[in-house]
């Protein structure tokens, strides 16, 4: 059917492929023999058709060519994911650092602000600590005179 009834000789091409001289003989019987020969599906009634080796090798060659296509989508698809991961990193990257320079403009306002409200009340404290010291002086004079006052009226004889 397949093969004509003359023996196929095989030369260097029997060693490259693993396979006895024996073990491609069986192989070839397959090919030879009048039975479908059934798929590993189970399936019983499905064949799997016979194809010469020119067309073995051209339906290889499509279907190489079909899983390059596939691959190349694939790494094409993967490239332009990363290319978007790193276009949105770059923007959130962007976003961050304008957060973070405002948070530092804040900062430096509010810590300026607060150099100034610690300078002011450096001063007034000065100022409170002044006038307590000038309101005990005068607290004391005040009693010292008193005292004095009293001190010369108990003194002085009655006459």
């Amino acid at each position: 059917m397949f093969l004509a009834e003359e023996d196929v000789q095989f030369h260097s091409p029997v060693h490259e492929t693993g396979f006895s001289p024996e073990e491609l003989q069986e192989l070839l019987s397959f090919f030879e023999s009048e039975e479908p020969i059934s798929s590993n599906s189970g399936s019983e009634s499905s064949s799997r058709a016979v194809y010469s080796p020119d067309e073995r090798k051209q339906r290889r060659k499509i279907s190489n060519r079909e899983s390059a296509r596939r691959s190349r989508l694939r790494k094409k698809r993967h490239l332009e994911n990363l290319t978007d991961r790193v276009n949105r990193l770059n923007v959130e990257n962007r976003q961050l650092k304008n957060r973070l320079s405002s948070v530092i403009n804040q900062y430096h306002v509010v810590w300026l602000e607060n150099e100034r409200l610690r300078s002011e009340s450096d001063a007034l404290w000065s100022k409170l600590m002044d006038l307590y010291w000038t309101s005990s002086a005068m607290q004391c004079n005040h009693d010292d005179g008193r005292h004095s006052r009293h001190v010369l009226t108990s003194t002085n004889p009655t006459y």
